[in-house]
């Protein structure tokens, strides 16, 4: 074997040719299961000989296979704790890092520290297997080790290889034996194959992925593509299977057979898409193997600077997933992938980037199955080289040429014939270099009928598509026109400047769901769907990268790259999916399934329609039911069904609403809310699966409706209690109301700052520049206080030490029989904006006031968004309706503390506990203003300082906040600044609040 292969960038050795993914009559056996393993800390392992038959393994750990070993329960020589069960948190375990490579940067070669594990089975074959086996062309195949191996059979050498998330076969037929059969394998963490695989991700060494044993005729067939184009104009399908030997293909359900390499046209064939995914089984015979054929007939064209397939223009509604799970890292079982795609399914998701590499096999078939448009990108990366100022860049250097193409060879010979994948990444942030355009020509020889993309390259000139990550909404909106400036390094009016404006446009990454967030979903896919440049998007990202560990007393949380005592490391970068570790959907899952709903539900209470846009690219809308309902101030009164046409796709139609009723004058707001679910059940959601959901405030007849305040309620009240305020003669701050103890209300513009509010880069700091200048350090001063009658008015000033910038403010309390009224002005005043000298131009999260309550109180009742957590750019999945939760329930578990549970567009909220009076607080005038609330048993001051949940305690008081406004969530924890439009600006505002209580 070659000496010291781990850091060879020639890729592999020993290997056979890559060939497609199959099933087949081929006898598979699984090599799955427990193995012995050794740990040890540099690549000699464990020494020579391990891989002999009489290796003595007798006290080596027993391991799962497949599975990362620094997740396993082993035993690590070095470590304090020799035997631990993972994840180790200590530097030995996983590792994270977003871009920088977790060792020197010295190519090719790695460090001398380098764990590496020594893999042994043994496994029985029967006499009768052994002879067919020895015949034939028996395969050995891995599915996926990280991140470098050398394989032994029965003693024999076979060879190494890298490429860490790709397949790799060895010819073994002539090696087995009957009986006792030895498989050895030493696998290393670190080799040359690390410099290419330095993805946003965790590093995960180990047999990951399946280890079978396939037994192939001597004639079998290696190489086989299926062509199944469609022509969209004449419904006919072409299918022609070639392969590397002569053989048979049947479609039985479309009557065909025909030999490899002849050209079948089938009239009135059922196209493949996402939306109807048809396909169409068959075989292919050859050579005493019998293949199957799963056929999906779909043509992929670029034309007119859009992506079409079948004819149509796609948009991708898509997601970045990496494969994870929160206990096995990326080693995922059919069942796991099966439950990603239904959610996504749910979702509305119809697309799937595979960041940054191909996923396991399983999950294409499974794409093509269900119905996902994938653009399959290929196990490289060199981002790290970023840190040498890409002096050395693989891409850029003729020695790594082999390893690349191998590793393109291997992602598309085995995927090829899958007819969910629509398009091939070459990489992901990996600079330039000429291989690249090597890699795209290879590409486009071995399979034209798929458009190639990679992003990064400025010139585009290796690229099918104009691709960028993170843009603003106006820099989106500049593309969409065609009008996006020219990239830095281009000469504007070049050849590639020329053509990268006529290219489809395909939003690779954006909206970074990191923490609370992101922001704007609806903007983005606005823009996305008004221009035809667009192909659509993928938000980053699916799910969350966090491992269920313990801490030293026990308590369950969610460990991150900042919980690894390691250096560097990318910390909480891990955490950004729309999904927790635990496949918990967050908010931003609800929120994205509603921004990119594919139907478009618009009532329009002046005419009395309902207008409905079906945005699918290829399926009608016979597949849905549609309803209405009308409620109340959130209590509903009447409902029915929607008569809707099969309306095709990419178009709408105007419905009257002949069945809804006319409303009298109500007491409270009408709102019409009308649904569009699923008519049947699918395989992956049930019967009456919400799709997509409008509503409008409704007209009533004669006068206007009245106040949604005190007076026009009409939830369940008891006797009311009589405010009977009780203020402290210094502060003016109340000191009860309704005889319940209550501490406040103080003005609050701080709060626990989101992933997206720490930001990334020097203009996305909101959190920096908010504690810079003593945002989260208000101190509060009463400067005059005055009852007149049943009034009280309370003056201040509330500012931070150091710095001129406050807010001035003044409370106004009317107290009545039953209710005080509470008018709260804010002013600016001081530097908020140091614009003479440029330091900082800042405003304050969020506008309102913040008060204690007894923490007796465990429930609470509103009318407004709901029933989850909503922000002023965040808001599309938070329905006007009535709600109800406990406090506690509030808390959104994110794992890493922040701002979370705020309700945007409250009229009223009531809050409950045993033994208390319900206390309400209500707009005064919700026609002129609404108000936002957040209610928790910690402060923001808490929230903050807290690294994991269980960090946070109950302070024995529930903190209300109750806000003119708080800003938006934004993206910018790797994106764009937040747009202006959503932050809170620094002007004079009111907030006009009435309380009531009753028993």
């Amino acid at each position: 074997m070659l000496d010291r292969y781990w850091e060879s960038t020639a890729g592999s050795a020993g290997a056979r040719a890559p060939r497609p993914w199959t099933t087949s009559t081929a006898r598979l056996r699984s090599l799955n299961g427990r193995w012995r393993f050794r740990l040890s800390p540099t690549p000699a392992g464990t020494g020579p000989g391990f891989e002999r038959d009489g290796y003595d393994d007798a006290a080596w750990d027993l391991i799962r296979v497949p599975a990362h070993w620094v997740l396993e329960d082993i035993t690590v020589p070095w470590a304090d704790e020799p035997r631990v069960s993972a994840p180790r948190l200590d530097g030995t375990g996983p590792l994270y890092t977003n871009t920088a490579f977790p060792f020197p940067i010295d190519p090719p070669r790695v460090p001398t520290e380098n764990p590496t594990g020594d893999y042994r089975l043994e496994f029985e074959l029967p006499a009768d297997e052994v002879a067919d086996r020895r015949e034939g062309a028996t395969v050995l195949r891995f599915q996926g080790v990280d991140s470098c191996a050398a394989v032994w059979l029965n003693g024999v050498e076979l060879g190494w290889f890298t490429g860490s998330r790709l397949p790799v076969e060895f010819a073994v037929g002539h090696l087995l034996r009957a009986g006792r059969n030895v498989l050895a394998v030493r696998v290393h963490r670190w080799s040359a194959g690390s410099y290419l695989e330095d993805q946003d991700m965790w590093w995960l060494p180990g047999l990951f992925r399946d280890v079978e044993l396939i037994e192939r005729p001597v004639d079998a067939v290696d190489d086989f593509n299926i062509v199944a184009d469609y022509d969209h104009t004449t419904g006919v399908g072409r299918l022609r299977v070639d392969a590397d030997r002569p053989g048979m293909v049947e479609i039985p359900e479309l009557g065909v057979r025909a030999a490899t390499g002849e050209t079948i046209a089938v009239p009135e064939v059922d196209p493949w898409s996402a939306e109807r995914p048809r396909l169409y089984r068959g075989t292919l015979t050859a050579g005493g193997e019998r293949i199957d054929l799963v056929v999906g007939f779909r043509t992929v064209t670029i034309d007119g600077g859009r992506l079409l397939v079948n004819g149509s223009p796609i948009l991708f509604r898509g997601v970045n997933r990496h494969e994870h799970d929160e206990h096995r890292g990326r080693s995922l079982d059919r069942e796991t992938m099966v439950r990603d795609i239904e959610l996504m399914k749910r979702a509305n998701i119809n697309a799937v980037r595979t960041s940054h590499y191909p996923p396991h096999p399983e999950f294409l078939r499974l794409c093509d199955e269900y119905g996902l448009w994938v653009v399959e990108e290929c196990d490289l990366e060199t981002h790290g080289f970023i840190y040498a100022a890409w002096e050395g860049n693989p891409p850029a250097e003729p020695v790594w040429r082999d390893a690349l193409h191998d590793r393109i060879r291997r992602m598309v010979q085995r995927d090829k014939n899958s007819p969910s994948v629509v398009v091939w990444s070459m990489a992901n942030e990996s600079w330039t270099g000429d291989t690249f355009r090597e890699l795209r020509q290879w590409i486009r020889d071995a399979d034209p009928g798929r458009p190639v993309l990679y992003e990064r390259d400025p010139s585009y000139a290796d690229s099918d598509f104009h691709s960028l990550m993170y843009p603003s909404l106006e820099d989106l909106e500049r593309i969409g026109r065609r009008e996006e400036p020219t990239p830095e390094g281009v000469e504007p009016g070049s050849t590639d400047d020329v053509r990268r404006r006529g290219l489809p446009f395909l939003l690779v990454e954006y909206a970074h769901a990191m923490g609370n967030g992101p922001g704007s979903l609806v903007d983005y896919q606005r823009i996305l769907e008004a221009h035809e440049r667009f192909c659509g998007g993928f938000v980053w990202e699916w799910i969350d990268h966090g491992f269920a560990a313990r801490d030293a007393a026990g308590r369950p949380f969610t460990a991150h790259g900042g919980d690894i005592a390691f250096r560097p490391n990318g910390g909480r970068y891990c955490l950004d999916g729309v999904l927790f570790s635990d496949r918990t959907p967050s908010p931003a899952y609800f929120e994205l399934a509603a921004a990119i709903a594919p139907v478009a539900l618009e009532p329009d209470a002046a005419s009395g329609t309902v207008r409905i846009v079906n945005k699918h690219d290829f399926a009608d809308l016979s597949a849905l039911v549609f309803g209405w309902r009308l409620d109340v101030d959130g209590l509903p009164i009447a409902e029915g069904p929607i008569d809707v046409p099969a309306v095709g796709p990419r178009s709408g139609v105007q419905i009257v609403l002949d069945d809804v009723p006319p409303v009298e004058a109500a007491d409270g707001e009408v709102w019409l809310t009308v649904t569009a679910a699923l008519a049947d059940a699918t395989d992956w959601a049930p019967r009456g699966h919400e799709v997509a959901v409008g509503q409008a405030r409704w007209e009533t007849v004669g006068s206007a409706p009245a106040s949604a305040g005190p007076a026009a309620r009409s939830e369940e009240v008891g006797d009311p209690v009589r405010p009977e305020p009780v203020f402290d003669p210094l502060t003016g701050a109340l000191g009860s109301l309704f005889g319940v103890g209550i501490a406040g209300p103080t003005v609050d513009v701080w709060r626990a700052p989101t992933e997206n509010d720490r930001g990334q880069g020097s203009s996305n700091t909101m959190a920096a520049d908010g504690k810079a200048v003593g945002l989260d350090r208000f101190t509060h001063r009463t400067d005059a206080r005055a009852t007149v009658g049943p009034t009280t008015v309370v003056r201040g000033r509330s500012g931070p030490a150091t710095q001129t910038l406050a807010v001035l403010w003044e409370q106004t309390w009317t107290v009545g029989d039953a209710r005080i009224d509470l008018t709260a002005d804010f002013a600016f005043t001081g530097r908020w904006s140091d614009t003479p000298h440029g330091h900082y131009d800042v405003t304050p999260p969020r506008l309102g006031l913040r008060l204690a309550l007894p923490g007796g109180y465990d429930r609470v009742e509103w009318f407004g968004r709901g029933p989850g957590e909503s922000y002023v750019d965040s808001m599309a999945a938070a329905r006007i309706g009535r709600f109800a939760a406990s406090i506690d329930s509030f808390q959104v578990p994110y794992p890493v503390p922040e701002e979370n549970g705020n309700h945007v567009e409250t009229r009223w909220l009531r809050i409950l506990g045993p033994g208390l009076p319900t206390l309400r607080i209500a707009a005064t005038d919700p026609e002129i203003s609404l108000f936002d609330f957040t209610a928790r048993r910690w402060t923001s001051e808490a929230l903050e300082n807290a690294r994991h949940p269980h960090d946070l305690s109950d302070s024995g008081s529930v903190w209300l906040n109750l806000d003119v406004r708080q800003q938006g969530l934004g993206s910018s924890s790797c994106g764009p600044a937040l747009p202006e439009r959503y932050r809170v600006p620094s002007e004079p505002a009111t907030l006009r609040l009435t309380f009531t209580a009753e028993r």
